[in-house]
């Protein structure tokens, strides 16, 4: 039997200060976009990580890993997305069994528009709380446990 090292108090408190402040700041983040522009948190998300990849375009399986939503999931946003006109999909040149997702104009004007709105969010309820050497901490606390789980 393996010994099991318990989070002290401390510990334990910043763990469940974490879980529920994430959770929270996403609720927030998602009822501010929902509420200004009509658009939920993951949209936004798929939104932005297609605006920053070569030729606004991705494959749909590396959007899938590029947020955190199952590939199930951007499947059923993807769909939302180009009923909405933000995003077309199209045949992959170099692979016909796969799909890449595109972003539109229309996509680009959203995401130009939901942008400030959710920057102010982000603002208000994540780093007008903090002091500089806090956000550097964070910076450097969420890389590693990023760059240790991927």
């Amino acid at each position: 039997m393996t010994d099991t090292r318990w989070l002290d108090d401390d510990e334990q408190e910043a763990w469940r200060a974490y879980l529920d402040a994430t959770r929270l700041l996403l609720h927030t983040l998602d009822r501010q976009l929902a509420h200004d522009e009509g658009i939920s948190f993951t949209d936004f998300e798929l939104l932005v990580v297609l605006s920053e990849s070569p030729g606004g375009r991705l494959r749909m399986s590396e959007l899938a890993d590029a947020v955190t939503t199952t590939r199930s999931g951007v499947t059923r946003a993807i769909t939302r997305l180009v009923d909405a006109g933000w995003v077309v999909r199209a045949e992959c040149e170099d692979d016909r069994r796969g799909t890449l997702a595109e972003l539109t104009g229309a996509g680009r004007d959203k995401l130009s528009s939901a942008s400030p709105g959710h920057v102010k969010a982000v603002r208000a309820n994540m780093f007008d709380l903090m002091k500089p050497e806090d956000v550097m901490a964070l910076k450097n606390t969420y890389s590693a446990m990023r760059a240790h789980m991927t």
